[in-house]
């Protein structure tokens, strides 16, 4: 586990009370703007999953998208949005989910894996694990496989990875 003052921590800002009263989130769009901090986290995001041999990166609405588009081409293997319901053009596996302050939904196309695809499921943050969960049940309706979960941060003082039901997961920094 990659200790809190690892240089890439500079590069996340706390921003208290957002989106409601009581959320302290990690806001990472200073690292997006640094190129090379930004690649320095992908490969460090990267690292881990190539023993995986994925064969697709599930990247998780929206930042997810952003980490999981960029692995995908690092690992040269294939890219699926998993996205917020109404948003995708054909038939959807949907799965909802409960949140730190809420609840949601995420949906992926029907075709958009199948038996044998190895899927490494990534997302900007994980915190209670229900995003994460829902992901790993769409990987499943499709008969393919979830192999890992990465992402750039980690609340570990939240309980993800149990939600996760046993499902590697990889992070960069972990609060």
């Amino acid at each position: 586990m990659p200790p809190l003052t690892s240089p890439l921590a500079a590069f996340v800002r706390d921003v208290p009370d957002f989106p409601k009263a009581g959320i302290l989130f990690k806001d990472i769009t200073p690292l997006l703007a640094d190129a090379e901090a930004f690649g320095e986290a992908v490969a460090a995001m990267a690292q881990p999953a190539l023993t995986l041999q994925p064969t697709h990166v599930l990247g998780l609405e929206s930042r997810g998208f952003i980490f999981g588009s960029a692995l995908a081409q690092k690992l040269g293997v294939g890219f699926v949005p998993a996205r917020k319901p109404g948003k995708l053009p054909r038939p959807t596996h949907h799965e909802a989910y409960g949140l730190e302050y809420g609840s949601d939904a995420l949906e992926i196309h029907t075709d958009a894996f199948g038996p044998g695809d190895r899927v490494l499921i990534v997302d900007d943050v994980m915190a209670t694990g229900g995003t994460a969960a829902a992901a790993g049940r769409l990987v499943k309706l499709t008969g393919a496989q979830a192999v890992g979960l990465t992402v750039f941060i980690e609340l570990a003082s939240l309980p993800g990875r149990e939600q996760v039901e046993g499902l590697p997961v990889f992070s960069v920094l972990r609060y």
